[in-house]
This record gives C-alpha cells, sequence and structure tokens, in this order.
C-alpha cells in the first residue's frame, strides 16, 4: 500500500516535534543535575543518555527521509525556578510530560509500523522515568493511566 504524501508530511513534522521535545529534555537535565546532590545524579545521567540516544535516532531518521533536522536551542525557558532537589525532580517529570506529549502527537500522525513501534517505545520509557520523578518531586498521582495527554 503506498503512502499518502500528507501523511508522510505529517508524520515527519509530528517527528520533528519530538525531536525538538528531546532536545529540550537534553537541555533541560543538565539544570536538573545541577540542583542534585552527586550521589543522586545517577539517574539524571540515565535519563539524559536516553533522551541522547533518542534525539540522535531521530536526527538520523530524519535526514534518512530528506529532512533538515533542527538542532537544539542555545537555551530554553524553565517553567519555575529550579532552588531545590524537590524543584529538580518536578523538573525532570515536567520533561519526561513533554516528551510523552510529544510522542502521542508521533503515534496519532504515524503512518508507518516501525514510527509507531519507536514512538510506543519511547513513550513507555518517559512515563517509565516521570513515574520516579513525580514520586521524588512528591507529587500526586505517581502514575498516569494515558501517558501523554493532557490530565482530565
Amino acid at each position: 500500500m503506498a503512502e499518502d504524501s500528507t501523511d508522510t508530511t505529517e508524520e515527519n513534522g509530528a517527528l520533528a516535534d519530538a525531536l525538538a521535545a528531546e532536545h529540550a529534555a537534553v537541555w533541560g537535565y543538565g539544570v536538573v543535575g545541577a540542583a542534585l546532590p552527586a550521589a543522586q545524579r545517577q539517574a539524571v545521567t540515565a535519563a539524559e543518555n536516553a533522551h541522547r540516544d533518542v534525539r540522535d535516532q531521530l536526527t538520523s531518521l530524519l535526514t534518512e527521509r530528506g529532512e533538515d533536522p533542527a538542532g537544539p536551542e542555545g537555551g530554553y525557558a524553565l517553567p519555575f525556578p529550579v532552588l531545590s532537589a524537590v524543584d529538580a525532580a518536578a523538573l525532570a517529570a515536567t520533561l519526561e510530560d513533554g516528551v510523552a506529549s510529544a510522542w502521542v502527537r508521533v503515534l496519532d500522525r504515524a503512518t508507518e509500523r516501525p514510527t509507531r513501534e519507536l514512538a510506543m517505545s519511547v513513550l513507555g520509557a518517559a512515563e517509565v522515568r516521570a513515574v520516579g520523578w513525580r514520586g521524588a518531586a512528591g507529587r500526586t498521582p505517581m502514575t498516569r493511566a494515558l501517558p501523554g495527554l493532557a490530565a482530565q
């Protein structure tokens, strides 16, 4: 079955948005790590590396599709001041929620099975990380039935 070029264009647009969310997450984890004691940075490093890997995978995928993937911005606005370890955990949860939202859009626009599989994998990993960060930030509920969708 041939793909509709409009569908492919929408899928590539959603992947570009997911790439932007991954760039923001990589940058944001630098802020998270800076606000945590060294003993608590292992989870930050793991999350940042996971987002770097996805970012690199997306960059390659978009390039293979003939797209010109955007690079990271020089800096990003924080949604709130990060003045404590609790704030850092809340920021990490917010970053994961932002990534999850972008990947839900990829699922909505995906026309290719490998794209849907990638989206489900990244979405699941983002929610697993978010659960830990929500717990560290004292947020409830810690889990979401439908990660990436706006809370109802």
